[in-house]
């Protein structure tokens, strides 16, 4: 018999995935060209070339048992050192190979981080709406989730509520910015308050209270609006990266966390850090990977497709009559549903094969996630069914 907290997780399947599979039962009755599947957040621009190249230069260039050996926990110095030279070179920082620990993903390398500072009952604060797996995570680990409620006007942190809902069993803070659903980029004013805030009350309790980044959308950026990089506000930060969508590889499970010297006792934590990359199983991260990713630093993604499906759904969207904010970056429209019960408005959708994912999943009911990382021709295909959508007789009744 399977154990009392799996039988939690395995009841609380992800929503997303769910979608994602009934997207494919209702292509096999209507043919894939009239099911307009927006559910997940699967990067719809190929890998760039340079990838691809890199991938067989090394294959055809290194000694395979090395290539395809064990390394130290945290990755390849050489690796390290060069993804830290790239940050500083970005961002004005000074890392060295000795701050960064090589993850599969930013999934594992939320959970590594979790795993080395929560004992059980500590609370984690995050800020709806977001990724649901953060539950997932923080309770594996034996934590509490404590949620702080959106402004629906902006979707900005509510810096009030977040205040209030420090204590002294508060040990982390998760911050997702791009952000996954809504698409905002927190403003640097909002970091420095959020980092003044904790700054207080790390003063007050006496306690450490850490800021984890959660930053697989960075890249993902309109009109070039700067994501701020949190270590330069907050010394007790961690930043948790993935290239699965800066470089459509979310299927090669690849990222890193940072963790600067400024941080308190940052030699043990990146001890920590380190050993539990071992423990939760992932032992280092794939090692083919890794040296792809060290002679990729300078490649992006083009996300100007992006962006041209942002315009094009969000227009639609608009016209359609439906509320939302436009995103300044990542890959998803967050629309408020035009009934309370945002589930019972993803299967009135469903009849038109539309397929979004409802914001409770997010932590924020009425309201659905719209992903577009999709070919444009799929978000041009899908405007008559979202002109029936808002046309649609039963969920105005419910007005």
């Amino acid at each position: 018999m399977i154990s009392i907290k799996m039988k939690k997780l395995v009841k609380n399947n992800s929503v997303i995935r769910e979608m994602f599979e009934e997207g494919k039962r209702l292509e096999k009755i209507y043919g894939k060209e009239n099911v307009y599947d927006f559910s997940l957040g699967n990067p719809s621009v190929p890998a760039p070339k340079e990838v691809n190249k890199a991938i067989i230069d090394i294959v055809n260039n290194e000694d395979p048992l090395v290539l395809h050996g064990y390394m130290s926990n945290s990755g390849y110095e050489d690796v390290r050192e060069k993804i830290a030279s790239s940050i500083n070179k970005k961002y004005a920082t000074n890392f060295s190979y000795k701050n960064l620990i090589m993850t599969v993903g930013a999934a594992s390398g939320l959970n590594i981080v979790l795993k080395s500072i929560l004992n059980p009952t500590d609370e984690v604060i995050v800020f709806a709406p977001y990724f649901s797996e953060y539950n997932n995570y923080i309770e594996n680990y034996d934590g509490i989730v404590k949620v702080v409620n959106p402004n629906k006007e902006t979707f900005e942190p509510n810096l009030i509520e977040f205040e209030e809902k420090i204590n002294s069993k508060t040990k982390a803070v998760i911050i997702n910015t791009p952000n996954n659903p809504t698409g905002i980029i927190y403003k640097e004013e909002t970091i420095r308050k959020i980092a003044s805030i904790l700054e207080k009350k790390q003063n007050e309790l006496k306690n450490s209270i850490y800021l984890i980044s959660d930053e697989p959308y960075r890249e993902l950026v309109y009109e070039n609006i700067e994501v701020p990089y949190v270590t330069k506000y907050y010394n007790n930060t961690m930043i948790v990266y993935s290239y699965s969508k800066s470089l459509s590889l979310p299927g090669e499970r690849i990222g890193y966390v940072v963790i600067p010297n400024e941080l308190e006792d940052s030699s043990e934590m990146i001890d920590a850090v380190t050993i539990a990359n071992r423990i939760i199983g992932s032992v280092n991260a794939p090692s083919l990977i890794q040296k792809v990713i060290a002679n990729c630093l300078d490649v992006k993604t083009d996300i100007e497709c992006y962006k041209k499906n942002r315009d094009l759904l969000y227009d639609i969207v608009k016209e359609c009559g439906f509320d939302c904010v436009k995103p300044e970056g990542a890959f998803y429209l967050f629309v408020k549903s035009p009934i309370e019960d945002d589930k019972k408005f993803c299967n009135i959708a469903k009849e038109y094969n539309l397929l979004f994912v409802p914001g409770s999943s997010f932590s924020c009911s009425g309201y659905v996630r719209i992903a577009y990382c999709v070919s444009y021709e799929m978000i041009q295909r899908s405007q008559k069914a979202f002109q029936k959508l808002a046309m649609e007789k039963k969920w105005k009744l419910h007005n």
